[in-house]
């Protein structure tokens, strides 16, 4: 039976890696939406996230940015959510579910963010849902959902 689950987990890891990825340039939108979060109170934003239709789900309040503040207003509540956290990285895995059709792609990115919290070490998993929509050679954000799957805290 050990030799049937290792072929299973063969399988599962073969699937993901033969999925279809986001491009570089769709990923260079997600890089810059990460340089901001990762030092939200020094580096300014990136022109990352669409214009208009901006929708974004999250796990601080108010929880759901939409409408045409939704870019200021996240801005402003994810550098209030980030006070005390340090050394921010973001890790991903293979995209999964990617899918392109007139001028917008959709994945599922798994992602572990690793950083220090009032000098605390945490390591947050979770998966980002992206909405990409292409503005020109470029891809801008135009939502994605944010959800954690496990988070554990340790003494700095």
């Amino acid at each position: 039976m050990p030799g049937i689950l290792v072929i299973l987990c063969g399988m599962v890891n073969a699937r993901a890696d033969a999925d279809p990825q986001p491009s570089p340039a769709m990923l260079e939108a997600v890089h810059g939406l990460v340089s901001f979060m990762s030092a939200p109170h020094t580096v300014k934003m990136p022109d990352v996230l669409a214009p208009r239709g901006l929708c974004i789900v999250e796990n601080f309040a108010p929880f759901i940015f939409c409408g045409p503040d939704a870019a200021t207003v996240w801005q402003s509540a994810y550098a209030a959510h980030s006070d005390g956290e340090s050394g921010l990285v973001a890790q991903f895995g293979a995209a999964h579910d990617f899918s392109e059709s007139g001028g917008r792609a959709y994945f599922s990115l798994p992602t572990m963010w690793t950083g220090t919290l009032n000098g605390r070490h945490f390591e947050e998993h979770g998966a980002w849902a992206f909405v990409l929509e292409r503005d020109g050679a470029k891809w801008r954000v135009l939502g994605y959902g944010w959800g954690v799957t496990s988070r554990t805290e340790a003494p700095g």
